[in-house]
């Protein structure tokens, strides 16, 4: 149970972090054209963000199926 309970705290820790990348996505998008040479990095963080949340949900949905 505490794989379960670690996880779903990464998981809370990973959703803020792409919360906030999803807003520096957002702010970026609203100055442009003003900082258009920042898109593939906040890009990629988004990207990188939301994809480690994906994964982290997927193992706790096989750990929960599991009932580990």
């Amino acid at each position: 149970m505490d794989d379960i309970e670690e996880l779903r705290a990464e998981i809370k820790k990973l959703s803020s972090r792409a919360v906030k990348a999803k807003m520096d996505l957002h702010d970026l998008s609203e100055d442009l054209p003003v900082g258009w040479t920042n898109i593939p990095e906040v890009a990629a963080r988004a990207h990188d963000a939301y994809a480690m949340l994906e994964a982290r949900r997927t193992a706790l949905r096989a750990l929960e199926e599991k009932g580990v």
